[in-house]
């Protein structure tokens, strides 16, 4: 019998590997505590449903891919890299948009 809080603690923390952050930074983005991500990923708690769709955003993923017992680690690492560089395209553009702006204020 799977346990769901295994599953959970397992996937998010291989997701959270994948995409190279620590307990600090994946709290960060969740803005949470990095002791409750800890908590999760030990199975000292479990997290409300709110809170499981922040963690998903925060690492790119659907909420229900946190519960996944067919995880495929190399398609999971796959999916975070995509998001990662969605991610930095974003910021990239508004950064290129942003110069943009205040080239046009100088001239």
């Amino acid at each position: 019998m799977t346990n769901i809080r295994d599953v959970l603690a397992k996937n998010m923390k291989a997701y959270r590997n994948a995409l190279g952050l620590s307990q600090a930074k994946l709290a960060e983005r969740v803005d949470t505590s990095t002791h409750y991500i800890g908590m999760i990923e030990t199975k000292n708690n479990f997290p409300s449903p709110e809170m499981l769709e922040r963690i998903a955003a925060a690492i790119g993923i659907d909420t229900l891919d946190l519960f996944s017992t067919e995880t495929n680690l190399p398609e999971m690492i796959k999916t975070c890299r995509k998001s990662a560089l969605k991610d930095i395209k974003d910021l990239m553009g508004r950064f290129i948009d942003e110069k943009l702006k205040d080239l046009e204020k100088e001239s």
